[in-house]
């Protein structure tokens, strides 16, 4: 695999590092099932594109779409938490809505914004070509959202959210509105996932109604990825251990797809895609059972010397 194409896929495995941090903050931290990043991952994109095109200034644009994406965080934890619809009904039902609210936003189904400004051509180090410029401002993005998540998780709101997601049961009897922070989380996860879509279409040259289908299971396998080769109780190495999964994940689907022994083709994706996550799922259990016949080995060979005696 080329330099350029290796730099590609840590580019979009960036990208999808923040995508990861929101779906582990949904399924992991407050536990939510949580299916609307597969209609917030397009409406950040949606919004971006639409407003660039319309003139707004690309920083100021991806503001925007963090905001919507926010909203339809929001939206989904106040119809489980208000409503008591279920949560995964919830998720499904707001995911479904912002199809059409995508659409509405941009007018069309896809917006090219191949001559639009993007917030990676109004940063300059000189002369730093696309295929380098890209990756190094998405990792300085990356880093920072990290950073800035592991100190909220450190913060009081932080390990209220946390005890939340932990025994709803004791956080309430602690004093806390685990319905407020159901809602803060899921609108803080859906707000990474839009920022993600923003920077996703700023980095391919436009936005595509259907860009977020599967944008959940690209999510967790990049969450289940990175608690496998990292796997660390301490919340910090966690949530690296999602950017370092996401990132693995599309350099893992580039390389086969370029392999040309292996004969793989473009729509083989989804294929490749299933097979690293039950392997990924897989290796837990196997260093699970590794120790034990370890242990059962060692018992045997014991049992079998006391006996020799």
């Amino acid at each position: 695999m080329s330099l350029i194409a290796s730099l590609g896929a840590i580019e979009i495995g960036l990208i999808f590092g923040l995508v990861a941090l929101g779906v582990y903050l949904s399924f992991r931290i407050i536990n939510f099932p949580d299916l609307t990043v597969d209609g917030s991952f397009p409406l950040g994109g949606a919004v971006a594109a639409a407003l660039i095109v319309a003139g707004w200034n690309p920083f100021a644009a991806t503001g925007a779409a963090i905001a919507a994406g926010a909203l339809a965080g929001w939206l989904t934890a106040w119809l489980n938490v208000r409503l008591r619809i279920m949560q995964l009904l919830a998720s499904i039902l707001v995911m479904i809505a912002l199809y059409s609210v995508n659409l509405r936003v941009m007018g069309k189904p896809n917006i090219a914004l191949i001559d639009e400004p993007t917030v990676f051509s109004m940063v300059s180090f000189g002369g730093m070509p696309d295929y380098l410029l890209k990756p190094l401002v998405l990792l300085v993005i990356v880093v920072a959202a990290k950073v800035l998540l592991d100190l909220f998780f450190a913060s009081e709101a932080g390990l209220a959210m946390r005890a939340t997601g932990g025994n709803p049961r004791m956080a309430r009897a602690q004093g806390i509105s685990t319905d407020r922070q159901t809602i803060s989380g899921l609108a803080l996860s859906n707000a990474l996932v839009a920022l993600a879509g923003a920077l996703f279409v700023q980095s391919q040259g436009g936005a595509d109604i259907s860009m977020g289908i599967g944008t959940i299971v690209v999510g967790l396998a990049a969450v289940i990825i990175g608690e496998t080769i990292l796997p660390a109780r301490s919340l910090v190495v966690t949530t690296l251990a999602c950017v370092l999964g996401a990132v693995l994940y599309r350099f893992f689907i580039a390389l086969a797809l370029n392999s040309d022994f292996i004969g793989l083709k473009a729509q083989d994706l989804n294929l490749v895609t299933a097979v690293l996550v039950a392997f990924a799922l897989l290796v837990p259990a196997w260093k699970r059972k590794l120790p034990a016949r370890r242990a059962a080995t060692h018992s045997v060979s014991s049992i079998a010397a006391k006996g020799v005696r």
